[in-house]
């Protein structure tokens, strides 16, 4: 009776609880004017297609046949909506492959799909026509990567293209840049090193010298040796003139009685000696170089024309001194950039050194060792960076250093004598006077065949041993052009002409 009336009181229950509420699934809302549309036929069978999709973007498939179940192999990558048999919505929401089959009602495969969702780069895509408008540069997207191809006409634009694009993904290294290059990219430089160096030295003295015997015994001597301060001597002690001799105040000390009685070490001859001096000296350098160079944009090309002097370094553990070579003479360093269609940005410097004795290091030796001297270098350098169109010219730098010195010695107070003071003083003038201009051209090139060029070996024939010892040449000589010698034949293009 009990149990009766339990199965009542549930059957009451049952009856009056409120009917159970049943979730609608939740489907994900899409904008089906933007979504892409694919119409597929299936009545030839099963079908197999691939399909790429943008990400956070949406398809919509639009088939001929009823599909009753859709399988996507990896659902966090892609969401399939079934709205309506015949229309399903594929919604791409992380960047990977999957693939989604499509069966009817009977359980066979009607529709297969390859997706592959990636990055929009629609987007970044327009902002590069429109960054550069001259280009042929193409954006696709791999996996999460972005892929730059296509052409622009200097490395500048490919550099900036992928900085565009980095800017776009966030991260550099998702960026491939595959962009080539349209224009020409190879920089030939052409450069005229000129210096001239003049250097003048002027010197001028008079020395006078008296003599004399007082009391019949005592000797006076009056002299004067005025220094030329500039080199600490004269330049030429056998340009000048001299009157008369007397003899100089060491032998008057020695023997002073053998000037009296006419003999022993001097012999007096005259009583007052004068003693000029003069001496103009003119120098002249003229340095010159003409380095061409070529190097591909970007890249650094070198020039030297000089050589190296040792430098002693440090000790090795055994003691032995370690060398180290420093170059001097004529060197260039230029890296070129092709900016733009005809425009070349270069980056330059160039040094003319050599070597001198002023501030150079001496060290003396010992009893049984002989001294070391290391010389210094004078050194005109100078860089820069400036843009010019190819075939255009400039003066990197022109420097000039004009240095004066003169030194007056004299006796103290006479010297300062009008006209007669100046048999009492010496003069020391130098001038030097340096001069150096850098002139630099810039071309873009492309190679050409070696017919096209010579070099100044071209024509030379080495003389027979009878035309040197009979003729004296140094060189054969012929005057037909079939008997110049042949040069040999590159099989490819070579060299370099200008554009």
């Amino acid at each position: 009776m009990m149990s009766m009336r339990k199965i009542l009181l549930a059957l009451v229950l049952a009856l009056s609880a409120p009917p159970a509420v049943f979730a609608a699934p939740v489907y994900p809302v899409l904008d089906e004017s933007n979504a892409r549309l694919m119409t597929i036929s299936t009545h030839a069978g099963s079908t197999h297609q691939r399909l790429t999709l943008s990400l956070d973007k949406a398809a919509v498939v639009q088939l001929d046949a009823d599909a009753h179940d859709v399988l996507v192999s990896n659902p966090d990558l892609v969401d399939a909506v079934v709205r309506t048999p015949r229309r399903i919505f594929l919604l791409a929401t992380k960047v990977g492959q999957t693939n989604a089959f499509f069966f009817d009602a009977q359980g066979k495969q009607i529709l297969t799909l390859d997706i592959r969702v990636e990055k929009d780069v629609v987007d970044l895509s327009g902002l590069m026509k429109a960054s550069f408008p001259n280009s042929a540069i193409l954006v696709q997207a791999l996996n999460d990567n972005v892929v730059l191809t296509g052409s622009v006409s200097s490395a500048l634009e490919s550099t900036r293209a992928a900085d565009l694009a980095s800017r776009f993904t966030g991260d550099p290294k998702k960026v491939i840049n595959m962009i080539g290059i349209a224009g020409g990219q190879q920089v030939m430089l052409k450069v005229r090193i000129a210096e001239m160096d003049r250097n003048i030295a002027k010197q001028f003295g008079v020395n006078l010298a008296g003599a004399k015997i007082v009391g019949g015994s005592t000797p006076i001597a009056v002299s004067t040796s005025n220094q030329f301060n500039l080199v600490g001597q004269a330049l030429s002690d056998l340009s000048g003139a001299q009157a008369g001799q007397v003899c100089n105040t060491a032998s008057l000390a020695l023997n002073p009685l053998g000037a009296l009685n006419g003999g022993g070490v001097c012999n007096l001859q005259n009583n007052v000696q004068g003693q000029l001096k003069a001496l103009e000296r003119v120098g002249l350098v003229h340095m010159l170089a003409e380095p061409n160079l070529t190097a591909v944009s970007g890249e650094t090309a070198k020039f030297l024309a000089g050589g190296e002097f040792p430098v002693p370094a440090s000790r090795d553990r055994d003691g032995n001194v370690t060398i180290q070579f420093k170059q001097f003479g004529v060197g260039l360093s230029f890296t070129p950039v092709v900016v733009a269609p005809g425009r070349i940005s270069l980056q330059l410097s160039s040094e003319v050194s050599e070597l001198s004795n002023t501030g150079s290091f001496t060290l003396s030796g010992g009893s049984s060792t002989s001294g070391l001297t290391i010389p210094a270098l004078t050194v005109r350098r100078t860089a820069t960076t400036i843009e010019l169109p190819s075939g255009g010219s400039f003066a990197v730098a022109g420097l000039m250093q004009h240095n004066t010195k003169q030194v007056i010695d004299g006796f103290p107070g006479v010297k300062d004598l009008p006209v007669l003071g100046a048999l009492f003083r010496s003069r020391d003038f130098a001038d030097d006077t340096t001069e150096l201009v850098v002139l630099v051209s810039a071309y873009l090139v492309e190679p050409t065949s070696e017919a096209a060029l010579s070099v100044p070996t071209d024509g030379f024939i080495a003389p027979s041993d009878p035309e040197t010892i009979l003729l004296g040449r140094l060189n054969a000589t012929y005057k037909k052009k079939d008997e110049k010698p042949m040069s040999p034949q590159a099989s490819a293009p070579v060299g370099f002409v200008v554009r």
